[in-house]
């Protein structure tokens, strides 16, 4: 008989189930408390009964846990500062879904080889969110991966579901199990209604295969996720930032018979994926929101030690220390800034 089965697969590795491979790296009660504390803080926002700014700020994506750390005291410092105007969760992004092909994250590829060493990437990931966790600061991700949660959601305050991954079902129904807020972008596009469509999808309850804390493939039965939200990143059209491309989507979600409350990310599309504009988008959304909108909750930003991106070079050795390898980033200095600004206005 022939062969039908497994024909281009090269290889399958076995990983560690999630059960053994978190008794092996715990959450410490202090981690255990920031993430609850988090989590209940963006859920307070999302039901505006907290009104402070919502700013998620942070690298466009992970690839030198050492300068992450550096990253992540410097934010908490300022987080713990601006606590009572600002709500700051840190981006920890370690997955990154890619157009065609190119580096997929830290989980995926930690050695930036193409090695592809997972084992090693979950673990990276996991210390990493301990640490973030263990100085008090929330840390938010995007969910590319339906088996990664699985490993490292205990850790996670707020998730996002991507532009490129919204209008999948897999994403919808891992989203409506999923512990923490939700946010949906909208496509590259810029259509919003298909972000509208997830966040009324992943509100109910949903039946798929996955794998239980043991490893093992079961049938997954969820509760459905209250706590999706609209995140207006801009399309291939135009930006969405605007005062008239809010009061559009505000009004949209109100038809759908959603929560009309906006979180803006001041990257991608909205500054035409140039950095350096992240900061112009900030101001804008900023004077709307003392303008007296009440729909917009918060902000995001790709925040990185050092403004700008760079290619993964051959010698791993020539890698610029705080910069980003995926999407150019605003650096240190202007993140703080736009912080600290915010902070005065507000």
């Amino acid at each position: 008989m022939q062969q039908t089965q497994d024909l281009n697969i090269a290889e399958m590795i076995q990983l560690t189930p999630p059960r053994a491979f978190k008794a092996e790296m715990p959450a410490s009660e202090k981690a255990n408390q920031t993430v609850v504390a988090g989590r209940e803080a963006v859920k307070r926002i999302l039901r505006q009964e907290d009104r402070r700014l919502l700013a998620i700020v942070g690298p466009c994506s992970i690839h030198d846990p050492q300068a992450a750390r550096e990253y992540a005291g410097r934010l908490n410092a300022l987080r713990m500062e601006l606590e009572d105007r600002i709500c700051v969760v840190m981006r920890v992004y370690f997955e990154k879904p890619r157009t065609t092909v190119g580096w997929k994250g830290l989980i995926s590829d930690p050695h930036l080889d193409g090695s592809d060493d997972m084992a090693t990437g979950l673990r990276l990931a996991r210390q990493l969110l301990l640490d973030i966790n263990e100085m008090g600061l929330p840390a938010g991700t995007e969910m590319l991966d339906p088996i990664t949660p699985q490993y490292n959601a205990d850790l996670i305050a707020w998730a996002s579901i991507g532009a490129r991954t919204t209008e999948s079902q897999t994403h919808r129904e891992m989203a409506s199990g999923l512990s923490m807020p939700v946010g949906f972008k909208n496509s590259t596009a810029g259509d919003l209604q298909v972000a509208l469509n997830a966040m009324e999808s992943a509100r109910h309850p949903h039946s798929f295969l996955g794998i239980d804390q043991e490893g093992r493939t079961c049938l997954v039965r969820t509760k459905g996720n209250p706590l999706g939200h609209l995140v207006l990143r801009g399309g291939s059209a135009k930006p969405n930032y605007d005062a008239e491309s809010l009061a559009a989507a505000a009004s949209q979600l109100r038809q759908a018979g959603l929560a009309s409350v906006l979180l803006v990310d001041c990257s991608h599309a909205n500054s035409s994926k140039k950095h350096e504009r992240q900061e112009e988008v900030w101001q804008d959304l900023l004077q709307q929101r003392l303008g007296g909108n009440q729909d917009l909750i918060g902000m995001m930003v790709e925040s990185n030690l050092a403004e700008g991106n760079q290619k993964i070079p051959k010698d791993k050795k020539d890698l610029k220390y705080g910069v980003s390898i995926t999407d150019a980033c605003v650096g240190w200095e202007t993140t703080e800034r736009m912080l600290r600004q915010a902070y005065a206005q507000l």
